[in-house]
């Protein structure tokens, strides 16, 4: 009889082999719904940047972080996490399987990426140092132009730095792009700062990747440069280096301070003036610069009414320096200075930004600059700092020159102190020892730095886009071919003058038949 029962089981459902192997699928198809889960909280948290791991991962943990609190939440809404309990040495919590999982994902994406470039046929590369605490890494990342036309710019990855030279430079980014399979494909242009080891044209990391790459034109990145240009003027004029640190100081005295800080908001709203925040200054980031000399002027008469009434030692001399006419003129001078490469900063800080039409930008503030730098423009300044001072009752003079003091007879005096100084009350003297020389060096320094790349090469790639008022002009064309070794032959070239031409010609004449039926 027990004989019988056990045939028609298995008749019914089937042998121990089959129903083992029914439950092996099961199980599988199981585990690959519970790593579905488990994979979309990794993608979750990766896409929108969120940290994985918190402080303690224990589970007396108030908090064990993103990860872990992610699949908690999942786990009260979804039916299949709340039935189903995953064994004991695969539950693909661990920190060890969240980082397995991440690097998963790295690869995939840098799989997408390798695919595109490759399609692309052609990149740029762009390294910069990136410090990790301690430790000095390299990162690396890469322009290229994707299927759809559109020109992106993607992570590649990062690399430990143990030595700083050149030639290791070099080596770590040729192995990075010999291990994404890279190296074979034309380099067309790469991108670094400014720092000697990265752009000397002998020994630098550009010229030793030219080497392997010839078609890499080596370009410095162009809003480190101008951030360069102003850094360059100021040090070159020792008042705007003064200027800029008193600007520094009254930020850090009324931010620092809670206390002086509500007194300073207190005293804008007893005048009436909006709450404008004074804004800090940055040394990488010279855009900041405007902001806070715009700052200080819109808060000008609040800021020397609250130093005033503090009336500390500290107080005393900040507004001392702040009533100062030279003072007052800098303000006014760098805001209009400023306000004429703000446009360009912003430009070079975009996503889209076309290298041509960069350089172009450049000399139109240059050719700008040039036209500021005029008696009228310099007398126009002079005016308005004049009015700033009669406005907030400072006579401004007390930037009079200082008086030689006595020798000091067996000392020693290792800086200049008490030496006779520029009058800087007088309008001619403001122009000729602040205003021009500002001016004077910022022009040379945009028409020195941004001067990296042939000029020949710029115009032949702008005269590749078809917005360009030289597209298609074949002295500007051949420089690029023969730059990138591509054979362009006339004919082409006229061909497909001719074709465009026609094509225009077409288009317009089908907008005016639509809007005359319209």
């Amino acid at each position: 009889m027990a004989s019988w029962q056990g045939f028609k089981s298995t008749k019914e459902h089937g042998d121990i082999c089959m129903q083992l192997h029914s439950a092996s699928i099961n199980e599988i198809q199981e585990r690959r719904e519970y790593l579905r889960r488990i994979v979309a909280i990794t993608g979750f948290l990766a896409r929108q940047d969120i940290p994985f791991r918190g402080h303690s991962e224990k589970e007396s943990s108030a908090n064990q972080g993103n990860f872990l609190e992610c699949f908690k939440l999942l786990s009260q809404f979804d039916p299949f996490l709340q039935n189903y309990t995953a064994a004991s040495n695969s539950t693909y919590l661990s920190p060890i399987s969240q980082n397995e999982f991440i690097q998963s994902f790295a690869e995939e994406v840098t799989e997408e990426i390798r695919k595109e470039i490759k399609l692309s046929g052609m990149y740029a590369v762009m390294t910069d140092e990136a410090r990790d605490g301690k430790t000095e890494q390299l990162a690396v990342c890469v322009r290229y132009v994707n299927s759809d036309g559109k020109v992106v710019e993607r992570f590649l990855g990062l690399q430990e730095l143990k030595v700083f030279d050149a030639k290791t430079i070099t080596n770590t980014i040729e192995a990075l792009l010999d291990a994404n399979d890279l190296g074979n494909l034309t380099c067309v242009a790469q991108t670094y700062d400014g720092a000697s080891v990265m752009s000397g044209a002998s020994g630098g990391v550009q010229a030793l990747f030219r080497a392997n790459h010839p078609e890499a034109i080596y370009i410095h990145c162009y809003a480190h440069e101008l951030n360069l240009v102003l850094c360059c003027t100021c040090r070159a004029v020792q008042e705007a280096a003064d200027f800029f640190d008193c600007l520094e100081c009254v930020y850090t005295f009324f931010n620092t301070s809670l206390v002086n800080h509500e007194k300073l908001i207190a005293v804008q709203k007893q005048l009436g003036l909006p709450g404008h925040e004074l804004a800090q200054l940055s040394r990488t980031r010279w855009s900041c610069q405007l902001a806070s000399v715009t700052a200080m002027l819109e808060n000008y008469s609040a800021v020397l009414t609250c130093l005033e009434e503090i009336g500390t030692p500290v107080a005393v001399g900040l507004r001392m320096k702040l009533c100062k006419f030279s003072v007052v003129y800098m303000m006014v001078m760098f805001e209009c200075l400023l306000s004429i490469t703000d446009g360009l900063h912003k430009y070079l800080q975009r996503v889209s930004l076309d290298l041509a039409e960069a350089v172009m930008y450049k000399e139109a503030v240059c050719d700008t600059l040039k036209a500021k730098r005029t008696d009228e423009m310099a007398q126009s300044l002079y005016n308005r700092a004049k009015a700033i001072c009669q406005a907030n009752g400072s006579d401004g003079q007390s930037s009079s020159p200082r008086r030689k003091q006595k020798r000091m007879k067996e000392s020693v005096v290792e800086s200049t102190c008490g030496a006779v100084g520029t009058d800087l009350g007088s309008s001619d003297n403001l122009k000729r020892h602040l205003y021009f020389p500002c001016v004077d060096r910022m022009i040379s320094e945009l028409s020195q730095r941004f001067s990296s790349v042939g000029d020949s090469i710029l115009k032949g790639v702008q005269a590749c886009h078809p917005s360009s008022v030289t597209f298609l002009s074949q002295d500007l064309l051949n420089e690029v071919a023969l730059h990138y070794n591509i054979a362009l032959r006339a004919e082409e070239i006229y061909v497909a003058k001719h074709y465009l031409a026609k094509k225009n010609e077409e288009d317009c004449t089908n907008t005016a038949c639509q809007q005359l039926y319209m």
